[in-house]
């Protein structure tokens, strides 16, 4: 028994004896020794994310698996977001985690590798988000044929905001906001993200103005320059847009996610400025094309009408003609009115004679007798009737006259004035509820009759031209006033015209400022 409790052999005695932590700590520094910095290459497996912003997950191939750690403070430098199934290549210091018997490898920086994982893994999200139907032509919006203000997301220093304000100079000058972004980088894909959503954050009317259309924008590069544009943060940016926007990424032959997602690709900065504004002479020499067409086809009209009116003048017939014979009735009845008044006259006095022969003192002494001997009889009936008349109105009257006492005429007052009294409360609500009523509706017709006036008009930049009470919309009519009024949102200004025409000058492109910084 004693043998089995307390092994006396030489060896057992000659072996020595450690403490965990002290074989934990012999591990863990032949390991940092042994792999002091290391890269390792393999495919991204399983990825957690502590709320301590730590970051873990696995590097394995086809047959091992090593655990990876990136600190909080680390996150930030790497030069990619981990992905489940991207192949890269890590670099990190390799140590022992003695608390469970593991190691893993810290690392600090991390990088796709090769050209062939980004395309694969740039393949696969592209499939994803067109799943979703980020990409679909449905989504794309019809861009502003002459924008007021374009925004362009880019990098403030190099060439490219360069070129499309040189572009935009020569072909329309337009106002500009620049919202200065790193185009490469970790840092690209939020800050073009924040870019395209900040100007879509813009109050229209507001001290800043909102851009009528979007440009990001930036020159050529490899396929791990351009990077931040495949990034999802940057596609569903864009997608959300409510802005048109234009995808000007690299060159013609580079294409990035935002390109599917915007409204409208351009193969380089400059034909993404061409996009953007029509040219501004070839506008004006299209409208003096269409207003020569414009004369010509009006004089036009005027002629054939002209034509028409003396052809159709030629099948009239001659003035004389149409007087001929009106005249002669005019000349007939003239000889035949002196005789016919005679005769007329002659007529009437042959009645006139057989009635005087009628009218003789007996006969309406007679007539007068007959007239006196029935106002006779009337009287007489008159006198007999009186009293009976009278009578029946009296015992109509006295009726009338009980409800007229005052006792009777106090009840009825009163109830009168109770009637009175509730009609004229009734008529008080009625009246102040049709009042309101025709308020409101008053108040809607102003807030109307404002929102549809010409001054609304005036807040976003227009202007009323006026000579005397005349509203003037062409420039030859402000020239030929001579003295005009010009309305602005905040008052008006009294201006003189000198009758010439403005002279056209072809603007010089200016100079790009050194450093534009940040707008906002």
């Amino acid at each position: 028994m004693d043998d089995l409790i307390d092994d006396a052999s030489p060896r057992g005695r000659n072996e020595g004896e450690y403490t965990v932590s002290e074989i934990s700590g012999a591990v863990k520094r032949a390991l940092e020794d042994a792999f002091g910095r290391i890269r390792v290459k393999g495919e991204i497996g399983r990825i957690f994310r502590a709320r301590s912003g730590h970051l873990y997950y696995d590097i394995k191939d086809d047959r091992n698996v090593l655990a990876c750690t990136t600190w909080k403070g680390q996150v930030a430098q790497l030069s990619v977001a981990p992905e489940e199934g991207m192949e890269v290549v890590v670099t990190g210091r390799l140590s022992a985690f003695g608390a469970q018997s593991k190691y893993n490898l810290n690392v600090d920086a991390m990088e796709v590798a090769g050209a062939g994982a980004l395309m694969a893994m740039l393949e696969k999200r592209r499939a994803a988000l067109a799943a979703e139907g980020l990409f679909e032509a449905a989504r794309k919006r019809k861009l502003p044929f002459l924008p007021e203000v374009i925004g362009v997301v880019t990098s403030p220093q190099g060439a490219v905001i360069r070129d499309i304000l040189h572009r935009l100079a020569d072909r329309f000058p337009r106002h500009v906001l620049v919202w200065p972004v790193a185009v490469q980088g970790r840092a690209c894909a939020p800050e073009v993200a924040n870019a395209i959503r900040g100007f879509n954050a813009l109050a229209p009317g507001g001290q800043i103005p909102r851009p009528d259309l979007l440009i990001v924008a930036r020159g050529g590069g490899s396929i791990e320059d351009l990077w931040g544009f495949n990034e999802e943060i940057v596609v569903r940016a864009a997608a959300d847009s409510d802005i048109p926007l234009i995808s000007a990424v690299g060159h013609e032959t580079d294409t990035t996610l935002i390109d599917h997602a915007a409204d409208r690709r351009a193969p380089t900065p400059t034909a993404a400025a061409e996009m953007a504004v029509p040219v501004r002479l070839d506008l004006l020499a299209h409208v003096a094309q269409l207003g020569a067409r414009q004369t010509r086809a009006a004089r036009a009209q005027v002629a054939a009408r002209r034509q028409r009116l003396a052809d159709l003048s030629r099948g009239l017939p001659r003035p004389d003609a149409l007087l001929a014979g009106p005249r002669q009735r005019l000349d007939s009845l003239s000889g035949r009115l002196p005789a016919a008044l005679r005769a007329r006259a002659g007529g009437a006095r042959v009645a006139f004679s057989r009635l005087d022969g009628r009218i003789t003192p007996r006969l309406l002494s007679a007539r007068i007798a007959g007239e006196r001997r029935r106002l006779d009889q009337l009287s007489g009936r008159l006198d007999a009737a009186l009293p009976r008349r009278i009578a029946r109105a009296r015992e109509r009257l006295d009726p009338l006259a009980a409800r007229l006492r005052p006792a009777a005429l106090g009840r009825r007052a009163a109830q009168d004035r109770d009637r009175l009294s509730a009609l004229l409360g009734r008529l008080a609500r009625a009246a102040r509820g049709a009042q309101a009523d025709r308020t409101a509706r008053l108040a809607a017709l102003e807030r109307l009759r404002q929102s549809l006036g010409y001054e609304r008009t005036l807040e976003r930049g227009f202007a009323v031209i006026r000579a005397g009470d005349a509203i003037l919309s062409e420039a030859e009519a402000a020239r030929a006033a001579g003295r005009i009024e010009i309305q602005f949102r905040d008052g008006r200004v009294a201006a003189v015209t000198d009758g010439s025409p403005a002279p056209k000058v072809r603007a010089k492109p200016k100079p790009p400022p050194k450093d534009q910084g940040s707008l906002f």
